[in-house]
């Protein structure tokens, strides 16, 4: 028996193109779904100006394929050096849409990030002025702190002393994996909004140790026990509007995930919606999938929802994903949820 659902074009609040052969061969990946994504700034060297994200957008649409629609949505990378007049001017003009906070040291090419939030103060205050979004990396990064507890520690020592300081300032708390964070969201709904990943609605951390590492699910933030894993699952489904899709899509090539000293990241772009449309019917709310990846964001970042729509077809056959997606520097593997799928 076949099934289908439509609804408006998705679009993607967190996502890694890369640069250079990487964008090229995973650009399409994405474009060929959604309509838009904000795209993340932590290239080397990071995009860290106006002119910098300008550039960076240049060249995400000349290597778009022909026939393809998609509007990248760049961020500025947030360091103690940032001028707040520079942000203003890139949002004003139209090519910033968000500034990326990194808690220097807690992910992929964050070094070059923030460790004083006290010197990016006047880039905060200039941002709540103008109504300009801040994405935050909310995990801290102090070693005496587990791994497993740096998102609510974060909540808790930097996100909420941020807020309080800085009224009006819109905040998204970006691939939240707990439930310390989606109770955080609930209680304040002021300027807050939060983006969940697809890897973190499908696996917790057995995943990732249980029968051996399975380098191709370890992520950053870490995936969590299942209980934080089944809330983020009742979050997303719940309709509730600060929740919203940010897929945190990361490619890398395998011979970087399958190494000794492993990178962070699942690539999602390729099979995101037929995932989503699995959970989210697992969960008796396949009518809230719309609100989850088509209108809470828009919303949030005060956009208009894309009127194009996407149809979503269920067989009672497996769907075939592709198992990697070759680039110049070795294949990258598609996120597995180890499940059989029957979304396409």
């Amino acid at each position: 028996m076949t099934r289908t659902i439509t609804i408006r074009r998705p679009d993607d609040w967190h996502l890694h193109l890369r640069d250079g052969a990487m964008m090229q061969a995973v650009l399409p990946e994405t474009a060929r779904t959604f309509g838009r994504a904000i795209v993340m700034p932590n290239l080397v060297p990071p995009v860290v100006t106006g002119a910098q994200a300008a550039a960076y957008r240049d060249r995400i649409m000349a290597a778009l394929p022909d026939g393809m629609t998609f509007q990248p949505l760049m961020t500025l990378y947030l360091t103690e050096d940032t001028d707040p007049a520079d942000v203003a001017q890139a949002h004003a003009d139209g090519i910033a849409t968000s500034v990326k906070l990194y808690p220097a040291g807690a992910t992929t090419n964050s070094a070059s990030g923030v460790r004083d939030f006290d010197k990016v103060r006047p880039v905060l205050e200039k941002m709540a002025e103008i109504g300009m979004p801040l994405c935050m990396h909310g995990e801290v990064t102090t070693s005496d702190v587990d791994i497993f507890d740096r998102e609510a520690v974060f909540i808790e020592t930097v996100l909420d002393p941020i807020r309080r300081a800085t009224p009006g300032l819109r905040v998204v708390m970006e691939h939240t994996t707990t439930s310390h964070a989606a109770d955080y969201v609930r209680a304040n709904d002021q300027d807050l909004g939060a983006t969940i990943t697809t890897h973190h609605l499908i696996i917790n951390r057995n995943h990732i140790l249980v029968g051996g590492i399975k380098p191709h699910y370890y992520c950053l933030p870490v995936a969590k026990r299942e209980e934080h894993r089944q809330a983020l699952v009742a979050a997303a489904t719940s309709g509730d509007a600060r929740f919203f899709l940010g897929t945190d899509s990361a490619p890398h090539p395998d011979h970087l995930k399958e190494h000794a000293c492993g990178c962070a990241g699942c690539f999602t772009a390729t099979n995101t919606m037929p995932l989503l449309a699995h959970v989210f019917e697992e969960a008796g709310a396949l009518d809230q999938l719309e609100a989850f990846a088509s209108l809470n964001g828009p919303a949030f970042y005060r956009l208009p929802a894309n009127d194009d729509t996407i149809t979503l077809t269920k067989s009672d056959t497996a769907t075939a994903f592709p198992a990697k997606i070759d680039c110049e520097a070795g294949p990258v593997t598609v996120f597995d949820p180890g499940f059989p799928v029957y979304w396409s």
